[in-house]
This record gives structure tokens, C-alpha cells and sequence, in this order.
């Protein structure tokens, strides 16, 4: 082909999402203002459709320490079960005061995330299943060469957990705990706690996207 070598490209290595996480994707955290507009945890705004709660946790190491340069996303349907990136798709109206994406950043000193959000409604599973409320998580953190996804259920949800697709395909039943957010109320408000634990005997179920 005109006299040019071409040469098979290979992947290029994987690297860790550290040690500037914070600076790289809340800069604001960091205390640096680069950005007009910073992602953050607050997932509405005005007055959005559905129960607010605050979703909240740690991320554990393997001997059980708690991270503190990690980074956490979250995706999810509104209080009407669609997802506002899916409205078109699925011929349904999303709220448009639930954003249904945000980024929130561990505390420096105790680790502690948080996201302000609403509590999802029921989703199309496959084969005409349908998926019990359910948000969807990916961490990010120095060491980590791959975010790592997993899922937040809620405990007060027993009845559609138990016909949960995805969570019925977890082969060893006990290890299904490890996604479901434990329910708590603290001046009023509604909280869901889950800590996450990347390794060692109660390491939460992380799936392959």
C-alpha cells in the first residue's frame, strides 16, 4: 500500500486511577476551580418526583482500612423506574428535575461518600422481567487499574429483590447481601448505608461490564 509498513498496534498497558484522582475528576474537592461547572453529588434539583434519601458508605480495603483517594459514580432510573439518558428510547417522560448520573469523592479524613439523590423505581429487566429498584455503582481509586462496577439494592425492597434477574444470578445466595444498602433514618432524613469491600471475606459482588 504505497510503500507504508503497517504493523499490528497493540493495547495499550492499563494504569491505576491514582495517586490524583481528586484533582482529575473533582477538582473542586481538591481545591482547585478549573471547571465553570463541577459534577457533583447532588442528583436534583427543584422539586423531583419520589422519596429523597442520601446514599452513603465506605470503601474497605482488603484488611478492612478505609480508602480515602477514591472516587464513586452513580447511575440511575428516576422514581418512575426510566432512566433519563433512556427517555427517547423507551417512550416515557423522565423527571426532568432527577439528573440520574452524579460523581462524589471520599471524605480525606474518614473516607465517608455521599450522594443526595431519590429512591429509584422498578426497571425492565430481559425476557420481560422486571428489576427490582436498584443503583448502579462504579468505583475508581489509586491502585485500582479498572473501575470497578457493582450495584446498591435496598433491604426494605425484600419482596422485589426476590425476583431480582441479576441478583438471582448470583449462584452462592449468601454473597447476595453484599449489594443491598441497609436502611436508617437520622433527623428525619432517609439513609441507605453500603460499604463496599474490595477484598477479603465480605467482598461486595462486582460484575463485568
Amino acid at each position: 500500500m504505497n510503500g507504508w509498513n503497517f504493523q499490528e498496534l497493540h493495547e495499550t498497558p492499563s494504569q491505576t486511577g491514582g495517586p490524583y484522582v481528586h484533582i482529575g475528576l473533582l477538582p473542586q474537592q481538591a481545591g482547585i476551580e478549573v471547571f465553570e461547572h463541577n459534577f457533583d453529588n447532588n442528583l436534583t434539583k427543584n422539586n423531583p418526583k419520589g422519596t429523597r434519601i442520601r446514599l452513603e458508605g465506605q470503601v474497605f480495603d482488603g484488611i478492612g482500612v478505609p480508602l480515602r483517594d477514591v472516587l464513586v459514580e452513580i447511575w440511575q432510573a428516576d422514581a418512575n423506574g426510566v432512566y433519563p439518558s433512556q427517555a427517547d428510547f423507551q417512550d416515557k417522560q423522565a423527571d426532568p428535575d432527577f439528573m440520574g448520573w452524579g460523581r462524589a469523592g471520599a471524605d480525606f479524613k474518614s473516607g465517608i461518600w455521599h450522594f443526595n439523590t431519590i429512591k429509584p423505581g422498578t426497571v425492565p429487566g430481559r425476557k420481560g422481567t422486571i428489576q427490582a429498584p436498584h443503583i448502579n455503582l462504579i468505583i475508581f481509586a489509586r491502585g485500582i487499574n479498572m473501575g470497578l462496577n457493582t450495584r446498591v439494592y435496598f433491604e426494605d425492597e425484600s419482596e422485589a429483590n426476590a425476583q431480582d434477574p441479576i441478583l438471582n444470578g448470583i449462584e452462592w445466595e449468601p454473597r447476595r447481601k453484599t449489594l443491598i444498602a441497609k436502611r436508617l433514618e437520622r433527623d428525619g432524613e432517609i439513609i441507605y448505608r453500603f460499604d463496599i469491600h474490595i477484598q477479603g471475606e465480605n467482598e461486595t459482588v462486582f460484575f463485568d461490564i
